[in-house]
């Protein structure tokens, strides 16, 4: 008969499986808002591009799945992550990230998780339990900005070097070279944001006994988990979330496919470099950023920064509102009797 725990870790792979799958929906709109709002591909043809592409980057790098599951949180005193902390962990992240993708607003995924395990770690153990967070918070400020920087700067440059052309030619010659920046930036969100479902997994089994990991060694993520999570981000991101596709790509600024390109390829820049850095970033603040940094360089007022203040609050308030979630989820089940 299989025990308690066996049904605990499945409970928390089908959960983080849920989660990779609405992080598909809901980031879907990071990679082909833009190439789907400037009419550059259509929507079914943007979809397919980002699906295979989003799972091809899951399978590139391993490091951030890596700093979820080992490097988040400290056992080094004797504190034992359970299988029912990441589980009501997840579940924080879960309820907040689906709310947002129906009222259509592109949060980050990212934070919700990492407030959802952090949230029930300070209710197992306390706040010192936690590692890593300043890094992971520091990038959370810098990535967004860099992001912005970086979109104004290309913006700005291409703008001066094609001066003296006419703007109907040049976003005809930018329509190709969108095609390629929704292309990196669909890669680049597979092999940071898929990751995370995987690194959330691995610290499962870690936590259940399924796997040991010696002091100072990195676990290891299984092939199996590679391959579950790839296909299930990129199904999701094949199912698309129309709604925060239609906020990135028409409510943000009026995008045409020279800023479609410029914000894609400062976006997917620094998500890269961020995925080099095993950091975990939110792909949905560093690709809005880039958008309101190439909107910008044109007029202040091109930007329509309501839409943007919505935005900007839904952020602010992920990772408090999964860690409040998923600590007092934690706390009743606790005071329930489960272990």
């Amino acid at each position: 008969m299989l025990s308690g725990e066996f049904w605990l870790l499945m409970s928390v792979v089908l959960a983080a499986l849920i989660f990779d799958f609405i992080n598909g929906m809901n980031d879907s709109g990071n990679a082909i808002a833009t190439v789907i709002a400037t009419r550059v591909l259509t929507p079914i043809m943007a979809l397919v591009m980002a699906t295979v592409l989003n799972f091809a980057g899951a399978f590139a790098f391993e490091g951030v799945a890596k700093t979820i599951a080992g490097k988040l949180i400290d056992t080094s005193g004797g504190f034992d992550v359970t299988t029912l902390m990441v589980l009501c962990g997840l579940l924080g992240a879960i309820v907040w990230s689906w709310s947002m993708t129906r009222f259509g607003l592109p949060i980050s995924l990212s934070h919700s998780l990492i407030g959802g395990v952090v949230g029930v770690v300070i209710a197992a153990g306390g706040p010192l339990q936690v590692k890593s967070v300043s890094m992971i918070f520091a990038w959370m400020l810098i990535s967004p900005l860099i992001g912005l920087l970086v979109g104004w700067g290309l913006m700005v440059g291409i703008m001066w070097a094609f001066r003296k052309a006419m703007p109907t030619k040049v976003n005809r010659h930018f329509r190709i070279w969108q095609i390629f920046s929704s292309a990196s930036m669909a890669f680049s969100h597979g092999a940071n944001d898929a990751q995370k479902a995987m690194g959330i997994i691995t610290l499962a089994l870690v936590a259940a006994g399924f796997q040991h990991v010696a002091p100072g060694d990195d676990p290891v993520i299984p092939l199996w988990v590679k391959i579950v999570c790839a296909l299930v981000i990129a199904l999701g991101t094949a199912i698309g979330g129309e709604r925060v596709i239609h906020t990135l790509g028409n409510k943000i600024i009026k995008l045409m496919p020279v800023h479609g390109f410029a914000a894609e390829t400062a976006a997917a820049g620094t998500i890269q470099l961020a995925t080099i850095l095993h950091i975990p970033v939110s792909t949905t603040h560093i690709i809005s950023s880039s958008i309101l940094g190439v909107g910008a360089s044109k007029r202040l007022s091109a930007v329509r920064w309501g839409v943007a203040s919505n935005i900007v609050v839904a952020w602010v308030l992920t990772i408090p509102t999964c860690a409040a979630f998923a600590g007092g989820l934690y706390w009743l089940v606790h005071l329930l009797g489960f272990r």
